[in-house]
């Protein structure tokens, strides 16, 4: 049973205090809680461990991947095998960060991997900034807490300058319009990238211009225009493919031709694709990090049936030995092909409550966070900090 601890100073007390109160948009507040999750410091321990052992396995579940051509079965477009490769053998295209989905780690369950974020990952200002202020505005220890995630991405950051001297810093964000959400999280990033010497800037997506020639680019007030030779986008790089097939080709141009560094790199996707599971599985089967998962329908065993790119829970299903469903979430992601995970419970609380550890990974485990909610943790999902005993 996973065991609470309330807290009564709210965080955003915290965040004022200390001039951050920019990042809590609106629709951040709604899902954060006024307790947190107790952990032992065995325990953080254990789930930094798994992250940094899973994310060796990834790199050479996705070495195979390419040594064998599989990205039919990661359904990878076509249009992005290019760039996939480019970005994969020059270490200048730094993974930036990512997120892993892991369910136990807590009351003698044993850590299991449900899948790994690779390429958008949200969570950011949850996880880095507000989950700290929680402790602080009840006067807690920051210590206590597995969370070095602004300060790893800062780190990040700099390897990126570090191994591009050719490139300025000059860095653009962009997001796509309409989501408070996601304009919280990239704040988060730029004010890292800022710490790390960037000259950060904010763009959606649809203000950018892009050409393989003169690379990517912004037009500017007085008609001028700045170009930047670092692009993040929170823009999944499938997206990219299906609906700007064209952006995609000229991404790839503007990659090969050095005239930017784009993050997160097209290689995550073969991270981001569930059907990585497979491949990790393949192998490394009964590791005890992983779930087994297969591309059918298991025949006696209740498992997670999950379309290839969905998102925050959409489209997955639970199915009973049978095949029948118990649980499902809708979703816009159908027309995905599909894996089976094998299913294991996640933690839970004297209320019944559901649990998802979500450890973030830039360039080594640094946070650690929860998301609460049902059998499926979705996009209604709450947060919940975290302190270690």
């Amino acid at each position: 049973m996973i065991l609470l601890q309330p807290l009564g100073m709210p965080p955003e007390v915290q965040l004022n205090r200390l001039g951050w109160d920019w990042m809590l948009g609106k629709d951040t507040l709604p899902y954060l809680t006024g307790e947190v999750v107790r952990v032992r410091e065995s325990e953080a321990e254990a789930y930094a461990k798994a992250a940094g052992q899973l994310y060796e396995m990834l790199v050479s579940a996705g070495q195979h991947v390419l040594d064998h051509n599989l990205f039919d079965q990661l359904g990878i477009p076509a249009n992005l095998v290019r760039m996939i490769r480019i970005t994969w053998e020059d270490d200048r295209n730094l993974h930036l960060y990512g997120r892993f989905d892991l369910a136990g780690g807590l009351d003698g369950q044993p850590i299991k991997l449900i899948e790994f974020n690779a390429d958008t990952a949200t969570c950011i200002p949850e996880t880095a900034v507000v989950q700290w202020a929680q402790l602080l505005a009840n006067g807690l220890s920051e210590k206590s807490q597995f969370n070095t995630l602004y300060e790893a991405l800062t780190a990040n950051f700099r390897r990126l300058r570090e191994a591009n001297p050719d490139l300025a810093p000059t860095l653009l964000i962009s997001s796509m319009p309409d989501s408070r959400e996601d304009d919280t999280n990239v704040t988060v990033l730029g004010e890292a990238a800022k710490e790390a010497g960037f000259d950060v800037a904010y763009r959606y997506v649809d203000e950018v211009d892009f050409s393989p020639d003169e690379g990517i680019f912004t037009e500017e007030e007085d008609g001028s225009f700045y170009r930047y030779h670092y692009w993040f986008k929170l823009v999944p790089w499938e997206y990219i493919a299906h609906d700007e097939p064209q952006l995609a080709d000229t991404l790839t141009e503007i990659t090969v031709r050095r005239k930017a560094i784009i993050l997160n790199p097209a290689y995550t996707l073969l991270f981001q694709s569930k059907a990585i599971l497979k491949v990790l599985w393949d192998l490394y089967p009964y590791h005890p990090l992983l779930l087994e998962t297969i591309d059918e329908p298991f025949a006696h065993k209740k498992s997670v049936e999950k379309v290839l790119f969905g998102r925050e829970g959409a489209n997955v299903r639970i199915l009973d030995p049978t095949g029948e469903v118990l649980n499902e979430e809708a979703g816009d992601y159908g027309d995905y092909p599909k894996i089976y995970q094998e299913y294991t419970p996640l933690l839970r609380d004297a209320r019944d409550h559901h649990y998802q550890a979500g450890v973030f990974f830039a360039w080594e485990a640094c946070g650690l966070g929860y998301r609460r909610g049902g059998p499926i943790i979705g996009n209604t999902s709450q947060f919940v900090g975290h302190i270690v005993e």
